[in-house]
């Protein structure tokens, strides 16, 4: 009985743990939607296209597993990855190679922290959709 209770004690703090962390992700998630419906306010939705030009893209973030990629001040095209180049939200590189010029569908990208060059992670792009400032 003596050893159930210490057994008891360490399954039940890592239950809590647990729990915290789930609410700690779940709050993260929360905010990474919030910013992403700020960046994209103002901003209408079009038709998916498969490709996109590389050398157009100007800045690129990441929120959460969709990758944003600004072409101008009225123009963003959206790309929900499977996960996987959250990174780039801390500074991370995004890498990808195409020979066209052009990102799309399917491509994969890769993640390489700034700092030590090591790869940490990848991704594969989906459609990407245009957001407009209708005017």
């Amino acid at each position: 009985m003596r050893i159930l209770l210490p057994l008891l004690a360490i399954a039940l703090s890592g239950c809590a743990a647990s729990a915290a962390e789930n609410a700690r992700a779940a709050a993260r998630q929360a905010s990474e939607q919030q910013k992403l419906a700020e960046a994209l306010n103002g901003l209408t939705p079009q038709k998916p296209v498969s490709c996109i030009d590389d050398y157009r893209t100007g800045e690129v973030k990441a929120y959460g597993p969709t990758i944003l990629y600004k072409i101008g001040r009225d123009l963003i095209y959206r790309s929900d990855t499977g996960g996987g180049c959250e990174n780039i939200a801390r500074g991370d590189i995004l890498v990808t190679k195409s020979i066209s010029g052009r990102l799309c569908s399917g491509d994969i990208a890769q993640t390489y922290d700034s700092t030590s060059r090591f790869q940490t992670g990848s991704c594969s792009f989906s459609s990407f959709t245009p957001y407009r400032r209708v005017k």
